[in-house]
């Protein structure tokens, strides 16, 4: 065996016995990956502690309303689970109590959650490019108005991770309190639970005084929406239609006039509430003031040149 031969054969084991760098620096990788998405995960669930206590509250009351239109225990846990939306919730439960039809349910719930699409737009455009697609419906499946307002909170593209933290917390919190509810349903009395029913009707209330007080345009749909619905109770043709049918006409009825009538100009409210600019001159107008001082083509640094040179010989 030639010099050469011995040495290409103990070059080629130490490069067997030599560890891959691209399979280390993989590893490598791999672990930091999932070391930050470990760190997203448990970020979202420390944002998400508080969203689930508040939504532990709603939906206990919300469980009263499931067991007023019959529902299990069970059955409240899985609509809560499945549907993470009071007001849609809530309208859903009311047309299951007025023996409402599938249709109506559909089409209500549709128009009740119609603003979780919106929602669900606007996180679109915070996904990384190459976001898988899974990721997507699954950070959609429980788009609310709260998770919403963390996610949009957060600099940066959106970390489904993050988002997973937040919903492993929050989702569960909602419909076990929905499913608690229902229990103390079944084991209050009725005087007790018609007490506690009110509750659900608070939370309306308070989440449409604040908007109703910042705006006399919310303000006025709300009274109209009480008013109409009042009266389509007795008018001839819209009393005979069933509550859900009367509440989803109306919803839209109502919805599309606002938006017609009192349309929101977002480009106004930003200008709205930008700060004025001074009324000294703008830093901008000394700068354009300098620029024109000075001379802009080469014909004219020319003619300035032999001038300077004089001048310098004086």
């Amino acid at each position: 065996m030639t010099e050469e031969t011995m040495l290409a054969a103990r070059e080629n084991e130490e490069e067997a016995a030599a560890p891959d760098c691209r399979e280390m620096h993989g590893a490598a990788r791999v672990d930091k990956d999932a070391d930050s998405r470990r760190t997203l995960f448990l970020e979202g669930f420390h944002d998400g502690i508080p969203i689930a206590l508040g939504y532990f509250v709603v939906s206990f009351t919300l469980g009263i309303a499931a067991k007023a239109a019959g529902l299990s225990p069970f059955q409240g846990f899985l609509a809560s689970f499945f549907n993470n939306a009071s007001a849609g919730e809530y309208a859903a439960f009311t047309l299951i109590a007025a023996k409402a039809s599938y249709l109506e349910l559909a089409v209500m719930t549709l128009v009740a959650n119609a603003r979780y699409m919106l929602m669900s737009c606007v996180v679109s455009q915070k996904f990384a490019p190459g976001t898988p697609l899974y990721h997507r419906l699954l950070v959609g499946f429980d788009i609310t108005d709260e998770i919403f307002g963390i996610t949009i909170a957060r600099p940066g593209r959106l970390a489904p991770f993050y988002n997973y933290g937040a919903m492993s917390v929050a989702l569960p919190g909602w419909a076990v309190g929905t499913a608690l509810g229902v229990i103390a349903g079944n084991l209050l009395s009725l005087r007790l639970v018609s007490a506690l029913s009110v509750a659900l009707f608070g939370m309306f209330l308070w989440v449409i005084i604040p908007a109703a007080r910042a705006s006399r345009v919310v303000c006025g749909l709300v009274a109209a929406s009480f008013l109409l619905s009042f009266a389509a109770g007795s008018l001839p043709l819209l009393s005979g239609l069933s509550s859900g049918t009367r509440t989803i006409l109306l919803t839209v009825a109502i919805a599309a006039c606002g938006a017609y009538f009192f349309p929101v100009h977002e480009a106004a409210e930003t200008a709205a509430s930008e700060p004025s600019a001074p009324a000294s001159q703008p830093p901008e107008a000394e700068y354009t003031d300098t620029a024109d001082s000075l001379p802009t083509d080469a014909s004219s640094i020319a003619a300035q040149a032999p001038t300077k040179h004089e001048e310098a010989n004086d």
